[in-house]
C-alpha cells in the first residue's frame, strides 16, 4: 500500500499550533507530511526531530502530495493535489476573510459563522466546495492544562491579547492604562502578543517589570486561554478561541461589536470594563454560549479527524462537479518568481 503524502504550506510561525494535530491523525493513519516553509518569518527552531522540513520548492513537487493544507491565504498552484484552506483564525471580521483568491479546491469551515457565508461564495463561484470541520488548533483547547508561573498567585488573572495590525491593535492605546492598572491592583496579567507584533511594543511592555504581570512568549496559546478569568483584546481572533470556554473579553474599537463582548471606545474606560468582565451575568454567559455554537461548535477534539475525512472524499469523488480554477497567471508567476521555481 502506497503512503499517502501531505503537504503543509507555510509562513508564519502561528501555523504549528494549526497544524500539528492535523499532523498526529495524519501520522497515526501512516500517512507522511513535509512542511514546507516560504519566507523569513518561520522559526526552524519550532521544528521538532520527527519533522520533515524544505524551503526548496522542488523538494515540495517532488514529494507529490495528495493535498497541501495551508493556514495562509495563496499558495502556489504548480503543486501536485488538492489545496485546502484551513484558515490562520477565528476572526471572519477581519478584511479579507471571505476574500476568493482562486487557489483553494476545499474551504474547511469553523462553525455557521463562516460557512454559510463561503457556502454562497461556492455556488457563486462553482469551482470549491466547502465542508464545515472545526479548527484543528482547537482540539487540544478544551483539555489542555492551565498555565502556570513562579509569580502566579490567588488573584484575579487578566490575558492582554491584542492582535498586531497598527490600525486595530489596542497595545498603544490601552499601555498607559494597563501600567496604571498593574501598579494599583492587585490583578495578575499575563500578555501574549501576535508573533507579528511590533517589537517596539513587546519591549515596552517587558520593560514594566511587575511582578503581577508577565510578558508570555511560549507559543502555546491554550493552556493561557484556560488559566485565565477575562480576556482584554481589539479584534483579534483569540476572541473567538476564548469565548469558546465560556468566559468575557473586554475589546478596545472591535470592528464589529456584538452582545457577547464589553466593548469600549476609550481606554480610561478600561477598568470598569475589566470590573464588569469579573462580574459576569447569566445574560453575558448566554450571549457568549451562543456565538461560541455560531463560531465554532465542536468540542470533541476531531476538528483535525473531519479535515481529514474531507480530504479523502474530495480525493475519492474528484472534482468533476466542479468547475476549473482560475488561471491566476499573474498571482502563479509571482510566487514562482518569489519561490525560484521555472519547471513546467
Amino acid at each position: 500500500m502506497t503512503c499517502s503524502h501531505y503537504l503543509f504550506y507555510i509562513s508564519q510561525n502561528y501555523s504549528f499550533e494549526i497544524l500539528r494535530p492535523l499532523q498526529k491523525i495524519i501520522w497515526q493513519q501512516g500517512g507522511k507530511v513535509l512542511w514546507f516553509v516560504d519566507g523569513n518569518d518561520v522559526n526552524f527552531d519550532n521544528f521538532t526531530r520527527e519533522e520533515i522540513v524544505t524551503t526548496d520548492p522542488v523538494h515540495a513537487v517532488e514529494f507529490s502530495p495528495k493535498a497541501t493544507y495551508v493556514p495562509g491565504n495563496v499558495v502556489p498552484g504548480f503543486i501536485p493535489g488538492l489545496k485546502i484552506q484551513v484558515f490562520h483564525g477565528l476572526e471572519w471580521k477581519k478584511k479579507g476573510h471571505f476574500g476568493m483568491r482562486g487557489c483553494f479546491d476545499l474551504y474547511c469551515t469553523h462553525g455557521p459563522a463562516t460557512t454559510l457565508r463561503f457556502e454562497q461564495l461556492a455556488k457563486q463561484y462553482g469551482h470549491f466546495d466547502v465542508i464545515e470541520t472545526g479548527w484543528p488548533k482547537l482540539d487540544g483547547l478544551f483539555t489542555s492544562e492551565s498555565y502556570q508561573w513562579a509569580e502566579q498567585t490567588s488573584q484575579k488573572i487578566v490575558l492582554f491579547a491584542p492582535t498586531f495590525s497598527p490600525a486595530l491593535t489596542a497595545a498603544p492605546a490601552l499601555f498607559e492604562q494597563i501600567s496604571r492598572l498593574v501598579a494599583e491592583k492587585d490583578w495578575q496579567w499575563l500578555v501574549k502578543f501576535h508573533p507579528k507584533m511590533d517589537q517596539t511594543w513587546i519591549d515596552k511592555y517587558k520593560a514594566l517589570d511587575l511582578d503581577n504581570l508577565k510578558v508570555v512568549q511560549d507559543s502555546d496559546v491554550a493552556h493561557l486561554l484556560q488559566v485565565a478569568d477575562v480576556m482584554v483584546s481589539d479584534t483579534s481572533s483569540i476572541i473567538g478561541e476564548f469565548s469558546l470556554l465560556g468566559k468575557p473579553a473586554v475589546t478596545l474599537n472591535n470592528s464589529q461589536p456584538g452582545p457577547y463582548l464589553i466593548d469600549i471606545a476609550h481606554a480610561d474606560q478600561l477598568e470598569e470594563a475589566i470590573e464588569q468582565a469579573f462580574a459576569s451575568t447569566p445574560t453575558m454567559k448566554e450571549h457568549i454560549s451562543d456565538y461560541a455554537q455560531d463560531l465554532h461548535p465542536y468540542n470533541d477534539g476531531l476538528s483535525a479527524q473531519r479535515i481529514l475525512d474531507a480530504t479523502n472524499h474530495m480525493l475519492e469523488n474528484g472534482r468533476a462537479h466542479l468547475k476549473s480554477k482560475p488561471l491566476n497567471l499573474f498571482r502563479n508567476l509571482k510566487m514562482r518568481r518569489k519561490l525560484s521555481y521555472w519547471k513546467f
